[in-house]
């Protein structure tokens, strides 16, 4: 059994969980749809890599090449997330308010019509740095988590 594998994977299923309550407490709506959406708080990807990261370092030692590789692959994943697939998201926001004034503008923007209306983009893509830093905070606490009850 593979235990830094499931240990990441479990994580990343706990930050798509935890994003479902901390929406409804942000927007006062449940919606369960965001188990399923990148974005949002916690991340997930820095949750996973951190929690891989850091159930490496403890199982094997900070000076191993598996550490280095988990580390170099886990600050990858994690500017990626906040950095690319974040301005992504900021220019599909732009996008999508381009594509409204548009159409208020030629007068087809007529809520009653929603069928004639384009479909939006979707948004919420990558993180806020905040959002990258829980997921890493996390990642530490079930990664650490993760080796503990290995019983070694």
């Amino acid at each position: 059994m593979n235990r830094p594998m499931i240990t990441a994977l479990t994580t990343i299923g706990i930050a798509q969980s935890l994003k479902i309550p901390i929406n409804k407490w942000k927007t006062g709506k449940w919606d369960t749809g965001i188990l399923f959406e990148t974005g949002g708080m916690p991340s997930s990807h820095s949750a996973g890599v951190t929690a891989l990261a850091t159930y490496i370092a403890l199982e094997r030692g900070i000076p191993s090449v598996d550490f280095a590789l988990s580390t170099v692959f886990g600050l990858i994943v994690m500017y990626d997330a906040q950095g690319i697939r974040r301005q992504t998201g900021e220019l599909t926001i732009k996008v999508n308010d381009m594509d409204e004034e548009l159409q208020r503008l030629t007068g087809m923007h007529d809520p009653a019509k929603s069928e004639n209306q384009s479909v939006k983009i979707r948004e919420r893509l990558g993180h806020m740095p905040e959002e990258v830093l829980e997921g890493a905070l996390l990642g530490i606490v079930t990664g650490t988590l993760g080796h503990l009850l290995t019983g070694k």
